[in-house]
């Protein structure tokens, strides 16, 4: 006879599901429609992508052809763990991103004295480089470690919203000073973005194109290719050809400097900065990360799996996730992506907008990652196009 499922494993009551979801996790539309949303998310992941390294890049001394391999090199890795994820560890439909938890230990071994003495910038970036290497491979160790041993499993138990959210609220304060503010940089550009995205998504979501709710499926794609028009029409006619030079750098569409500065093909592999460095102080500081990274990635699969009508989660399955996102610590270590690896919220909250969960869509943004990452000049042209758009 069966064993009677136990609590948690039972899935949740109609009236807790997500309302009006098109496509669950094992549905998925059609090929065309699959596509197109797997490449929404891949545009949203993109942000991230360029936003870490376009802040942690010039303080550790690299110019824009480090910073172009750097976001390539975060996208390829991050298409590898959103694969591993979906085909092995929770197989919810989630992207596994770079995260804001590990900029701070970050930040904090850039500024280590025996690094910043150094004068050369390409030297100090290398050699800053493999101190972070080094920190994330011995940090990824604690979710290796916590996910296959299942200990996790039992402390996952005893976690609560009430307790989750304070600590994720307070990652996210503590980093809001260096990112909602880039929006004030260029007003006429990210004002008009914010607005376009709420109209399409909430308030004019019921229009429909052959039976599609256009608008509301794909209101991030939409609005990123009309904002981006919108920014190269002011670049083109002079808009702001006498403004100070700090205002065209936030604003125009020609003054990234990721195009010209990408290869035609690179192909990322392990330890292409060489070889890591390891030290007690720098490893202690980026595992404080990696706890954060723990508590925010169980809400954030209990949260994917919500909205794409999933089962919720077992313990043993959330454990065996965090063992999957450790060794995605530890190949964000070995490649050198400048962040640790963790479930991205933003595209958990797309799922949401979208309404449509399935999981083949998430595994098509992954395979966009890959490509887009090894094709230099052509991903660095959507690079640069969420550099305005988004950052």
């Amino acid at each position: 006879m069966a064993a009677a499922p136990k609590p948690e494993e039972i899935s949740h009551p109609p009236m807790d599901q997500l309302q009006g979801l098109e496509y669950c996790i094992d549905s998925n539309p059609s090929w065309g429609e699959a596509i197109a949303l797997g490449f929404q998310h891949y545009i949203l992941a993109l942000g991230t992508a360029v936003m870490i390294p376009s802040f942690l890049v010039p303080l550790m001394g690299g110019d824009d052809g480090d910073k172009v391999r750097v976001v390539q090199t975060l996208l390829f890795v991050e298409g590898i763990n959103t694969l591993l994820q979906t085909l092995f560890g929770t197989r919810l439909p989630t992207v596994i991103g770079g995260s804001y938890a590990f900029m701070v230990p970050i930040i904090s071994i850039i500024h280590d004295s025996s690094l910043t003495s150094i004068e050369d910038g390409h030297v100090r970036f290398l050699s800053t480089m493999r101190a972070v290497q080094g920190a994330l491979i011995v940090a990824s160790s604690i979710q290796i470690i916590l996910g296959y041993s299942q200990m996790w499993a039992i402390c996952s138990r005893f976690f609560s919203p009430l307790g989750m959210v304070p600590v994720i609220a307070l990652v996210g304060f503590g980093l809001f000073d260096r990112g909602f503010p880039v929006v004030g940089r260029c007003v006429e550009i990210g004002i008009p973005m914010l607005i376009l995205f709420v109209a399409f998504s909430q308030y004019l979501k019921n229009f429909h194109f052959r039976q599609l709710p256009v608008l509301e499926r794909f209101a991030l794609l939409i609005c990123v290719t009309v904002i981006w028009a919108y920014a190269h029409l002011l670049t083109a006619s002079g808009a702001y050809k006498h403004h100070p030079e700090l205002t065209q750098i936030n604003c125009r569409t020609d003054k990234a400097n990721l195009i010209s500065s990408a290869p035609w093909i690179k192909i990322p592999y392990p330890l292409q900065w060489g070889a890591p460095t390891f030290d007690a102080g720098h490893a202690f500081g980026m595992m404080a990360a990696v706890l954060v990274s723990l508590i925010e990635s169980t809400g954030a699969y209990k949260a994917a799996s919500r909205l794409a009508s999933a089962t919720p989660p077992p313990a043993h399955v959330l454990s065996r996730g965090i063992g999957w996102q450790g060794i995605g610590i530890l190949l964000s270590g070995l490649f050198g992506t400048l962040s640790g690896s963790t479930v991205s919220i933003e595209n958990v909250g797309l799922l949401g907008s979208t309404r449509v969960g399935s999981r083949r869509v998430i595994q098509i943004s992954a395979g966009f990652m890959i490509f887009f990452s090894m094709l230099g000049k052509f991903g660095d042209t959507q690079t640069s196009f969420i550099y305005t758009s988004l950052v």
